[in-house]
């Protein structure tokens, strides 16, 4: 079964994203994916500190996609997947591609900042776009849901 993979964050971008992968898997007999990445800065503390605040952000992933996996369900009939990782966004993305053979589409939401689309989208697409092991599909966040309904 081919995965669509979504990387969860807090930005409205994401819900973008996600609405199109969870779409496109809906119409396609595929699944989704969804990553949740605790960045090494999140907890760059003293141990003991450093765990608690890798757990509190275990559990803000969980709640998130809970919340999210729930939608999903309702709308689209799709039960999702939570993988969490530590460590570097890009580098986990192309890791978890890696680990799952299933993962047969990177999608990512760009962001409508006069600063770019955003450093992941900026990172994964630009500087590794060529060696990819999977198309990435670039959701434009400034699309409404039903241009994303449109196109899915």
């Amino acid at each position: 079964m081919r995965k669509f993979l979504v990387v969860m964050d807090d930005s409205p971008e994401f819900v973008n994203a996600l609405r199109f992968a969870a779409i496109r898997a809906s119409k396609t007999g595929g699944q989704v994916e969804i990553l949740g990445i605790i960045t090494p800065e999140e907890f760059q503390h003293w141990i003991g500190v450093a765990e608690q605040m890798r757990f509190e952000a275990k559990e803000r992933i969980k709640e998130h996609f809970n919340i999210f996996a729930e939608i999903i369900e309702k709308e689209e009939g799709i039960i999702p997947e939570l993988v969490i990782r530590e460590g570097e966004k890009v580098t986990q993305v192309l890791e978890q591609v890696k680990e799952d053979p299933e993962v047969g589409i990177i999608v990512l939401g760009a962001g409508i900042s006069s600063e770019g689309p955003g450093p992941l989208v900026t990172q994964l697409v630009a500087r590794q776009g060529g060696s990819l092991p999977v198309p990435v599909t670039i959701v434009p966040g400034s699309m409404t849901k039903e241009a994303i309904i449109s196109v899915s």
